[in-house]
């Protein structure tokens, strides 16, 4: 239920290499700072609209537009024909894929993006992994810390629980899934291909692929008086 196989289309990255060996995909988290500290090459191949600051190992691809005022500190590998807005902060072990988009106020963190994920509008991003196409709405965090502080564990098959080893982990979307504004995902949710969070649900837990996640209740509508 949570194989790579049916999340991601591995094809879709040039990292693939990161999931040889996993059972699950949340492991690679742990293996994303000396992947890039192996990998990163140190060349910078985008256009900067004014002043920008890149740490001392960072990989950019060609065709990247990177606003002023975005911070990218890496390591971190940026792919082709990404947009980083203004005020974009990208801080360690941040993989890119290409086509990918980091819009203004939002904060990346050890996180893998597939190609053409889209992170446009005061979103977090903390210990996730992102598949093809996948799109937040503005507003939309992922939460990747309980409230205790305690390791995440996830449901596994028939209710047994796994312990993801992880004390941060943040959320994994399935390639196309769709978050929508203000929805918050608590920490080690997972969303199947194609799914749908509405706007500002919060939700915990795994979502199939193929589903919407929706409110069960409805706002009053009321006459209104005057006063």
């Amino acid at each position: 239920m949570y194989s790579t196989a049916e999340l991601f289309d591995l094809a879709q990255t040039e990292h693939a290499a990161l999931f040889e060996g996993t059972q699950y995909p949340w492991e690679i988290l742990k293996k994303l700072g000396d992947y890039l500290r192996l990998n990163v090459r140190p060349v910078h191949l985008h256009r900067a609209v004014g002043h920008i600051h890149l740490g001392p190992h960072v990989q950019i691809g060609e065709g990247t537009v990177i606003e002023e005022g975005a911070m990218i500190l890496g390591p971190a590998i940026i792919g082709r024909n990404c947009q980083i807005r203004h005020g974009a902060y990208i801080r360690e072990n941040v993989i890119l894929g290409d086509g990918c988009t980091v819009g203004n106020s939002c904060e990346v963190k050890n996180s893998l993006l597939f190609n053409g994920a889209q992170v446009p509008h005061f979103n977090y991003v903390g210990d996730c992994i992102l598949g093809h196409k996948a799109h937040l709405g503005a507003g939309a965090a992922l939460s990747n810390l309980k409230l205790d502080s305690s390791n995440v564990w996830v449901d596994g098959e028939n209710g047994v629980p796994i312990d993801t080893g992880l004390r941060k982990f943040g959320a994994i979307l399935g390639d196309h899934t769709d978050i929508g504004c203000n929805a918050v995902l608590n920490p080690g949710s997972i969303i199947g291909r194609n799914s749908v969070v509405y706007p500002t649900l919060s939700w915990r837990g795994f979502l199939p692929a193929n589903m919407i996640a929706k409110h069960k209740h409805r706002p009053d509508v009321v006459i209104r008086r005057p006063r």
